[in-house]
């Protein structure tokens, strides 16, 4: 099987970096208002990848995060007079009864952003330690510059 790698920006032979197992993450919703077609044709996509993996022979392991806490999200919830908890929640809930009526499987793992926040400031802090972002008065940025194309 051949996959298109964006790195590479060519298509390359599928080897997993397990024998006979193959992982996937998925970017998922940033729940802050509810699902459109375009969540659906990824979700469909993947589901469908899995599927075949499974297929062939391949253990498949599938993580899809929740990006539940960012601005987009607190500014919806204040505007709704509702904790930024809630708002996510609400739509989180409509995802999943969206997705499963297409009859999608759902993930092995789905990890919330709001569970991770210390990991997370803990890779930014490794960045800025190592030079590949920066800080300024509005915020922290990965440098693009350090990366090689």
């Amino acid at each position: 099987m051949k996959i298109f790698d964006t790195l590479k920006k060519k298509k390359v032979d599928f080897i997993p970096q397990k024998k006979d197992e193959a992982r996937i993450y998925v970017c998922g919703i940033t729940p802050y208002d509810y699902t459109h077609i375009g969540h659906a044709r990824s979700y469909v996509f993947f589901d469908s990848l899995r599927r075949y993996l499974k297929y062939r022979g391949y253990k498949v392991i599938y993580v899809q995060n929740f990006t539940d806490i960012d601005d987009k999200i607190i500014n919806r919830s204040k505007k709704e007079g509702i904790s930024w908890k809630e708002l996510a929640d609400k739509y989180i809930d409509a995802y999943w009864k969206d997705i499963r009526r297409l009859g999608v499987i759902d993930p092995d793992v789905s990890p919330k952003v709001s569970e991770h926040i210390n990991e997370i400031v803990g890779a930014v802090e490794k960045l800025l330690e190592k030079g590949y972002a920066y800080r300024i008065s509005d915020g922290i940025y990965f440098d693009v510059s350090k990366f090689k194309d």
